[in-house]
C-alpha cells in the first residue's frame, strides 16, 4: 500500500503539470476535503460539480437559438455558470466530484471537458486543472465504471488512509497540501522523458496501446498514446518540482497502469541514460549504449533538447554527437538526424558531421 503523504505529492505536481487527474478511494476518507485544501492552500476558486446530479447538456453547452433580425439563425452552445466564473480565473481548480456516479451519457458530455477543457463554446483558461474524487462502482452510490475513453483522460491515483495519519490529523489539526513549484521553462524539458518513452515502445511495442478487454479494468488506467505523452509531463514535472522516486512510480502507475508502468520505470532505471545537455557540452564523451532501445532513447534525447533551444553553436554540437553514433549505429541515429535537420538555426552552416547524412536527409525531402 502507498503512503499518503507520496499520493498527496503525486497529486500536486498532477495539478501543478495540469494534468486530468481521479483519485479514488472509499467514501469518507478525506478525497474531497484534501483537493479543496490544496485549492486553499494555493489561493485558487475551486468549483466544484458532481456529474451525478448534472445533464449532459451541462457540459456540452446548452443549444441557444441566436436569430439575426428573421433573416436567419445561429445555434450557440451556452456554459453553465461554473464554467463562466472558471473562466475569468487565471489559476483555479475545477472538480467533480463523485465522477463514478455519472451515467454514460454524462461521460461522454465529460470528454471534451476533462482533455481541451472546453463546456460548451467556452474554452478555459490552461491554468485551470481538472480534478476529479470516485468511489470503486461497489462503494458508490448507484456507481458505473468509468468509460475507456474518460478513463484514458486521467492519471489514476489511489486513495488510501494511514492509520497514524489520521491520528495525527485528529489530535494536532491537518497540514495544508501545497503545489509544488514549478518554473516558467519546465514545458521545454517534456521532450526528454518523451524520447525516453520513445525507447521503451521500441523494445516494448506491445505495451504502445493496450486497451482492456473488461469494463473494470478499461476504467482504470491503461496504456495509450495519449498516456505515454502524460507519463512524459508528469515525468518533467516532476523533474521541475524535484519529487521523490515514489511519487514518480506513482504518477507513472496512474497514468499508463500499474503493469506497464513497474516495465517502464524498471528499465528506465537500468538504462541508466546520459544527460543530453551534459553530452551536447562534451560530444567527445559520448559512448552509444550497446542496447538498441538505450542507443535510440539517448540520441532522441540529444535531438530533443537541441529542437526545444535550437541556438547554432548547440544545433552543431548535437551533430558531432550522432556522427560518433553513426559510426557505430548508422540505423539509429539517422533518426535523430531527421529531427535536428528540421530545427536548422538560421544562417547555421552545415557541418561535415551532417553531411555524412546527406543521402538519408535528401530522401526524407529535408535537404536539396
Amino acid at each position: 500500500m502507498t503512503d499518503q503523504a507520496s499520493v498527496v505529492e503525486a497529486l500536486g505536481v498532477a495539478v501543478a503539470a495540469r494534468v486530468p487527474v481521479v483519485l479514488w478511494g472509499a467514501p469518507g476518507t478525506g478525497k474531497t476535503s484534501v483537493v479543496r485544501a490544496m485549492a486553499d492552500a494555493s489561493g485558487w476558486p475551486c468549483e466544484t460539480v458532481i456529474a451525478s446530479i448534472r445533464e449532459p447538456s451541462d457540459f456540452a453547452g446548452l443549444p441557444i437559438i441566436n436569430r439575426d433580425n428573421g433573416a436567419g439563425a445561429s445555434v450557440a452552445f451556452a456554459p453553465p455558470r461554473w464554467a463562466e466564473r472558471l473562466a475569468v480565473a487565471d489559476a483555479a481548480l475545477l472538480f467533480f466530484d463523485e465522477i463514478s456516479t455519472a451515467p454514460p451519457a454524462v461521460q461522454a458530455a465529460l470528454l471534451r471537458v476533462v482533455l481541451e477543457r472546453t463546456v460548451g463554446d467556452l474554452t478555459l483558461p490552461d491554468g485551470v486543472a481538472v480534478v476529479a474524487a470516485a468511489n470503486p462502482p461497489e462503494q458508490a452510490a448507484d456507481g458505473w465504471d468509468l468509460s475507456p475513453p474518460l478513463a484514458n483522460r486521467f492519471c489514476h491515483l489511489d486513495w488510501s488512509i494511514d492509520a497514524r495519519p489520521l491520528a495525527d490529523g485528529l489530535s494536532t489539526g491537518w497540514a495544508q497540501p501545497q503545489l509544488p513549484h514549478l518554473d516558467a521553462m519546465w514545458e521545454q524539458r517534456i521532450a526528454i522523458p518523451r524520447s525516453w518513452v520513445a525507447g521503451f515502445v521500441t523494445v516494448r511495442p506491445m505495451l504502445a496501446l493496450d486497451v482492456p478487454d473488461d469494463a473494470a479494468t478499461g476504467g482504470r488506467a491503461w496504456p495509450s498514446p495519449r498516456t505515454w505523452d502524460m507519463s512524459a509531463r508528469l515525468l518533467a514535472a516532476c523533474d521541475a518540482a524535484g519529487a521523490s522516486d515514489l511519487a514518480r512510480s506513482i504518477l507513472v502507475r496512474g497514468a499508463v497502469g500499474h503493469g506497464p508502468g513497474i516495465e517502464f520505470t524498471t528499465w528506465l532505471a537500468e538504462a541508466d541514460l546520459p544527460d543530453p545537455e551534459a553530452l551536447l557540452l562534451d560530444p567527445d564523451s559520448f559512448d552509444l549504449p550497446e542496447r538498441g532501445d538505450r542507443a535510440y532513447a539517448a540520441l532522441t534525447s540529444v535531438a530533443a533538447v537541441v529542437v526545444a533551444n535550437p541556438t547554432a553553436d548547440r544545433w552543431l554540437r548535437g551533430w558531432r554527437v550522432l556522427d560518433r553514433a553513426r559510426q557505430v549505429a548508422p540505423d539509429v541515429a539517422a533518426t535523430a538526424a531527421r529531427s535536428l535537420a528540421r530545427c536548422r538555426p538560421a544562417g547555421a552552416a552545415v557541418p561535415d558531421e551532417a553531411k555524412a547524412f546527406a543521402p538519408m536527409l535528401r530522401e526524407a525531402g529535408l535537404l536539396s
